[in-house]
């Protein structure tokens, strides 16, 4: 009697395993619920839950997640990128602003008398065409 049962269980774990009939990763998974917890409603929501997402989507629940949290971690690095892009940026406007109100007083004054004559002039030259 115990041959003829290893035998019998010999050749269904061969089909199993040689053939591909069953998906054995599909199936391994709430068999392992059903052996851990004894909850065979757990499993069985489990395989369906599973079953409907490959084919919604294509790809295995795991796959699924491990591909949606690379692109995050993906769009996070791009985030992080701009961000110290523009940090950089800013950091170069300060520096140059404070350069320029360290500047002596004598080369400000010097720029805005530069300024005002070059209004005045092109003012001027401004009047000139209109008289012409």
């Amino acid at each position: 009697m115990i041959q003829k049962f290893l035998k019998l269980s010999l050749f269904l774990t061969s089909f199993l395993f040689l053939t591909g009939f069953v998906p054995l990763p599909a199936v391994l998974g709430p068999a392992i619920t059903v052996a851990t917890s004894g909850n065979l409603v757990k499993a069985t929501a489990q395989l369906v839950i599973d079953n409907e997402f490959k084919k919604k989507t294509g790809k295995s629940s795991l796959n699924y997640i491990t591909d949606e949290v690379s692109k995050n971690n993906e769009e996070n690095r791009i985030n992080k990128d701009f961000k110290n892009l523009i940090e950089k940026k800013v950091k170069i406007a300060h520096q140059k602003l404070v350069q320029q109100n360290n500047e002596p007083k004598i080369i400000k004054d010097f720029k805005l008398l530069v300024e005002k004559r070059v209004e005045l002039t092109h003012q001027k030259l401004i009047k000139q065409k209109i008289n012409q």
